[in-house]
């Protein structure tokens, strides 16, 4: 057995720790990896490997032993966002308000994506502003909205279904805005919330104008190790194809009720580029995808180099300590407490929020897969009590040798 204690996965059984593990000095021999990408590489390949350490469990009944390893918990690890996922729709359930609600998605246009991979950062800051402001201006106009204030919660993705780059972000926003004076509920009716025409329009223009003031701020930079693409030539002709373009800003109908809202929203809040279940196969000749073909509307598959699947996913690494879920309105962080209490109370609610529900890990997993994790493998009877703790085994971590090192001190 490897260090790792990680099962050796057959080609169609394989995650992506497994293709990480085999393929990342292939990558890395083409590739730099970048400070970001580095701890998310090294989590996904020690995830549940005794590098992390973890406990052994003894069966009361047949005596077995197991060793059970501890996760990551990296935000990029598909393995470790099903407990995240779940404690974030429980606190959302209990915010929910008895009103319709509309799901909006603002996209940016392609021509953006390399400035973006190069400034991350600041891109995003700019994609959430520009589209907050958008939502909220639109719901502030007494003439063709509500003329309040709305509660939005947005989430950033970074993808499509065969791992391009592919910038948008998720806004699920309230049917309806708290008065001007928080004295008073308007509700919002109809299918779908505003024209997403004009929202396109002020999207870009709200977006165009930060773009612009982060550039004279020199706030954005591309590398100019290819002279074709030198900071100030590129940057500039990137803002006139971004002028021309039209915005895509879609709007869906609203939700049927509150329950339906957080299941479907669910689906965007934690999760990654890929999950382990669409990876089909894995060799050293290709990596396998399946992925959902939106115009023909079928399931179809796609097969990458092992370097090209890594370096596809890597671009999606969000900058660290980077908040891709956000809230804004009447539910933003600094308000939300006292405005939302006021929001419940104009619907025929009791002001404080409902008790979250909160669940073991035994319990949660009992739930969502009906296996109960105490209940011992092998003998289906006895229950597993651990034994001891086992320490973490750092200097077994194979994502550290030295051209890697050097890679990450040469980004």
């Amino acid at each position: 057995m490897k260090p790792f204690d990680r099962k050796e996965s057959s080609p169609a059984t394989a995650t992506l720790s497994d293709i990480m593990e085999r393929h990342i000095d292939s990558y890395v021999n083409r590739f730099n990896i970048l400070p970001d990408q580095y701890p998310v590489v090294t989590s996904l390949i020690n995830c549940r490997t005794a590098v992390l350490g973890g406990r052994l469990l003894k069966c009361g009944a047949c005596h077995k032993e197991i060793n059970v390893y501890n996760s990551c918990r990296n935000r990029h690890c598909p393995k470790c966002q099903t407990v995240a996922k779940e404690t974030w729709v429980a606190c959302r359930e209990s915010e929910l308000l008895p009103v319709n609600y509309y799901h909006a998605v603002f996209t940016l246009p392609h021509h953006i994506n390399l400035i973006a991979l190069y400034n991350k950062r600041t891109v995003y800051e700019i994609l959430f502003k520009a589209a907050s402001e958008t939502l909220l201006d639109f719901g502030r106009d007494r003439k063709n909205g509500p003329g309040g204030e709305l509660g939005i919660t947005s989430i950033l993705h970074t993808w499509d279904q065969q791992l391009n780059y592919h910038i948008h972000l998720h806004c699920l926003v309230s049917g309806g805005a708290l008065s001007p004076s928080g004295d008073a509920w308007i509700h919002i009716n109809g299918n779908y919330l505003f024209p997403v025409k004009a929202m396109s329009l002020v999207f870009r223009g709200k977006f165009m104008n930060l773009f612009k003031k982060a550039c004279a701020a020199g706030k954005i930079v591309v590398p100019e190790h290819n002279p074709k693409r030198c900071s100030s030539s590129y940057i500039n002709g990137t803002i006139r194809k971004l002028w021309s373009k039209k915005w895509v800003v879609y709007m869906k109908k609203p939700f049927s009720g509150p329950k339906s809202v957080i299941e479907y929203f669910a689906r965007y809040t934690h999760k990654i580029a890929i999950s382990n279940h669409r990876i089909v196969s894995c060799s050293d000749e290709g990596i396998t995808i399946k992925y959902r073909d939106r115009k023909k509307k079928i399931t179809n598959q796609k097969t990458f180099t092992p370097v090209e699947f890594i370096r596809r996913y890597l671009q999606h690494v969000i900058p660290k300590n980077f908040m891709r879920i956000r809230h804004f309105g009447f539910i933003a962080n600094r308000c939300k407490k006292v405005r939302l209490a006021v929001c419940r109370t104009l619907l025929g609610l009791p002001g404080e929020l409902p008790p979250i529900k909160t669940e073991t890990a035994k319990e949660l997993m009992l739930r969502l897969t009906g296996i109960d994790i105490d209940l011992c493998p092998f003998c289906k009877k006895g229950v597993m009590m651990k034994k001891l703790d086992l320490p973490e085994l750092r200097n077994l971590v194979k994502f550290n040798n030295i051209k890697l090192l050097m890679a990450m001190e040469n980004p």
